[in-house]
């Protein structure tokens, strides 16, 4: 009993042993292939560096127009207050109904924030801005009324419509002004830029594809004695893909790689005039450059479309080669 035992335990024993070296070989054998791959880019680094370079270069420029994409949103973002309601009010209204109107709009859940302007302040800012300077002071009386000016909590245009629609039925509101009619014209040409960002990726990348692609089916051909040979002692369709396989992911880690630079190159080229344009309207705005998931994003985008490239030209080409 003890030796049926002591069987069966070695037993086991041996076949964890096998587990661990099959696995561990398993990633042995991938890390050789991806090494003899990087090597073959290596020898042959004329046409290796030209698709290098065109998937890299292909990549730019969508890239970039999805950074300039973000930043014309981080600035339409940044018009918030654009959506801002002006409630003039009547002339007949006292101080105390104005305030108990700013009072309950304080408390309306619609509403961020309300600021009340009162006739002299507005009229002082009206001497400042006009450049009418003293003249104004020959005026008998400030025509310029009080105004409500109101944050909507949701700037969409058709919700602060709404609520405009709404305060304008207020007792002592003579009418109420909303403007965004400016914005939502921002809004069309962002909308127009991103589907052009999308129109003009998905034309690259389907270029990519088939570069790689061709790129894979050349060293396939240059190859066919060879795999031939391979096939003959009983290699496998998986075995002899691998190498080219990690020859698209090679492709792909850096033709991002060259991508992301060259990005970085035209952001950095690009934020000196816009540093120039934000200071002569006397704005902080500063070119956001890409971020970590970004990046990765890229990468990751590249290899996937190097390796795809490189399996559908593989497992076109690799079946007609059979040994004669």
């Amino acid at each position: 009993m003890s030796i049926l035992f002591s069987g069966r335990a070695s037993g086991a024993k041996a076949n964890k042993i096998n587990f661990i070296r099959r696995f561990v070989m398993f990633f042995v054998n991938h890390l050789r292939q991806a090494l003899f791959s990087l090597g073959e880019l290596w020898r042959t680094p004329g046409s290796s560096l030209m698709t290098m370079a065109v998937l890299g270069l292909s990549l730019t420029l969508p890239t970039t127009l999805h950074l300039l994409v973000k930043n014309v949103q981080q600035v339409s973002g940044g018009f918030a207050k654009a959506a801002e309601i002006s409630l003039f009010i009547r002339d007949s209204a006292t101080s105390q109904q104005v305030q108990g109107l700013k009072t309950i709009l304080e408390g309306d859940p619609q509403i961020a924030a309300v600021r009340h302007i009162s006739k002299d302040a507005a009229m002082q800012e009206f001497q400042q801005a006009s450049g009418f300077g003293a003249a104004l002071n020959y005026l008998t009386e400030n025509p310029l009324p009080d105004v409500l000016v109101v944050l909507p909590l949701h700037t969409e245009p058709a919700a602060a419509r709404a609520l405009q629609q709404q305060l304008e039925k207020e007792r002592i509101v003579e009418f109420a002004k909303l403007d965004l009619e400016w914005l939502q014209r921002l809004d069309a040409v962002v909308l127009l830029l991103q589907q052009a960002v999308v129109a003009i990726g998905l034309l690259l990348l389907s270029a990519v594809l088939l570069i790689v692609s061709n790129t894979i089916r050349l060293s396939i051909i240059s190859k066919r004695e060879e795999i031939e040979v391979m096939k003959l002692v009983g290699a496998t369709d998986a075995f002899i893909q691998r190498p080219f396989l990690y020859t698209g992911f090679w492709f792909g880690v850096f033709g991002g790689l060259l991508a992301f630079l060259v990005t970085e190159v035209l952001l950095w080229w690009l934020r000196g005039a816009i540093a120039g344009i934000s200071d002569l309207y006397q704005s902080d705005f500063r070119l956001q450059a890409m971020s970590l998931q970004e990046f990765g994003g890229l990468i990751l985008l590249a290899v996937l479309l190097g390796v795809i490239g490189s399996y559908l030209s593989v497992r076109r080409h690799l079946r007609a080669i059979e040994p004669s």
